[in-house]
Formats: structure tokens, sequence, C-alpha cells
């Protein structure tokens, strides 16, 4: 298999391209969002979501099949970040109303998914995705969902960003702070939702963390960090999948999409760390050599 087949040609392929539309806008919504999670330190409370999500996908199998994953998950998604936001407002600190939500809900999942006939089967599609069998109904409603995360995210950007550097001027300008946390915890859940239904639950936390990372790696410009975010996600959508379509069909060895993507996300960001160490101690000689 050529490099051409690899990065082009798999995508001509009906279930390879709709990996790649899905995991496209995910990647750069995830990314854009992961920002924004990035600079507030929400990274557990991310990983709260991811979990509170698996109940949602149990039950929406359980009751409609396949095409009550995404439903299901919405609802519980939504209800977890509603649930995070006003714990904390309430005084339970962060950490420990993740670990509610997170143990809470993940139990529930599993006793829905054990009751199952297909228990093995069932778990593991939804702990590690199903990127490549997305069915063709699908496509529209995890694209919308990743979409109204978007959306919600842009039209209170400004307010997300001024909180993220200066709560007491937020609230002294007049923004609700639990208003903002709410948009964002809801924001991150619909991303969760999405990348739940395609990477799996235990996966999806790369797409949001990754991405952000690696953009405070290339960038210190506030706002070209989610030009740069978006970018990455999306590079590193696409080259997980051709990767992963290279090892399977290419080299005859079966990997998992999922797990290939997630790999790809963390080397780019590997590689961007290191040359961002290196960049820094090159500085850092020339300006000892100017002294």
């Amino acid at each position: 298999m050529s490099v051409g087949d690899m990065l082009f040609g798999a995508f001509a392929l009906p279930f390879m391209g709709r990996a790649l539309l899905v995991l496209l806008v995910l990647s750069i919504v995830a990314g854009i969002v992961g920002v924004l999670v990035n600079l507030r330190g929400l990274e557990f409370v991310s990983d709260g979501l991811t979990h509170a999500v698996f109940p949602g996908l149990a039950i929406g199998l359980a009751v409609g099949g396949t095409a009550g994953l995404v439903p299901g998950a919405a609802i519980a998604a939504l209800i977890g970040a509603v649930l995070l936001t006003l714990f904390v407002r309430v005084g339970v600190t962060s950490d420990a109303a993740v670990a509610v939500v997170l143990t809470a809900t993940f139990s529930v999942g599993v006793i829905v998914v054990s009751r199952s006939d297909d228990y093995a089967g069932e778990l593991e599609a939804l702990l590690f995705g199903r990127v490549l069998t997305i069915a063709p109904g699908d496509v529209v409603p995890l694209v919308i969902v990743s979409l109204v995360a978007a959306a919600a995210v842009a039209l209170t950007l400004k307010q997300q960003v001024f909180r993220a550097f200066d709560p007491g001027g937020s609230r002294a300008a007049g923004d609700r702070g639990i208003v903002l946390d709410l948009v964002l915890n809801c924001a991150i859940a619909l991303v969760v939702v999405a990348g739940a239904s395609t990477v799996g639950t235990l996966l999806v936390l790369a797409l949001l963390i990754v991405p952000g990372a690696a953009a405070r790696l290339a960038t210190h410009r506030l706002w070209l960090l989610f030009p740069v975010a978006a970018l990455v996600g999306a590079v590193s959508a696409w080259l997980g999948l051709a990767v992963g379509f290279g090892i399977s069909v290419g080299a005859g060895v079966d990997v998992p999409a999922g797990a290939t993507v997630v790999a790809v996300f963390v080397g780019i960001y590997a590689v961007m760390l290191a040359a961002r160490l290196i960049r820094d101690r090159v500085a850092a000689t020339a300006k000892a050599g100017a002294h």
C-alpha cells in the first residue's frame, strides 16, 4: 500500500469517509472547547463527564439499539453537567463532586449493560468506541451534537476567556459565573457524547485535552490557541484513521481504530513538546552566549 493510498485513497471507502467526517468535526470542536478546559484547569471535570455519559449510552442501547446511543448519552451528559455545576456552586469541592458523579453514573452504566445477553461485546463497544462502524444515519446527529457544543462556546467565548483569567473581574463586569460554568460544562458534555460514540468513553478525554495542551506549546498568543488546537485535532484525526487503515489493511495487523487515533493525538503532542523543549534550550543558549 502506497502512502497516497493510506492518506487519501482509504477515505474513498464509505465507512472510512463517514469516520473521517465525524472525527474531523468532532476533533475541531473538541480542540476549541479543550482550550477553555486547559485554561480553566477542568481536566478532572471532563473526566467525570466522560463517565457520566456511560449510563446514558447503556440505557440508550438497551432501549433503542444503536439509534438510542446519541439521545441517551446526550440526556445523561447534560444531567451530569448540571449536577457537577450545582455541586460546586453549593460548596462541594470540584474533586469531590466529580468523584461522586463519576462513581455513581459509571456503576449504573455497568449494571444496565450487565443485563444484556452480549455483556462483553456491548461493554467493549461502549468503552472503546465504534468509529469504523458508524451507520449513515448516525453521521448527522453526531455532527449536530458537535456543532451545538461549538455554538455554545462561540456565543460566550469572550466571557469564558475573561472568567478563565480573572474570575473576580468577570463577576464585577456583570458576568454570571454559574451560567458560564453551566454553558461550558454542557459544551464539554456534548463533545463527550459525540466522542463516546466514536472512540469510546475511555479514550474521548484525549480529544478534549491533547489539542488544547498542544496549542499552548505552539503559541503564547491567546486567540491563536483556538485555531491551533482545531488544526492539531483535525490533523491528528486524519492521520490516526489513515495510520490505522495502513496498519490493518497494508500490514495485515488488526488494530482498533479509536485507539490508533488517540495514539496519534498523543504522538503529535509528544513531537510538539520535544520541539518546544529544543526551541527553549536553543533560545536559552543564545541568550547566555549574548551575555
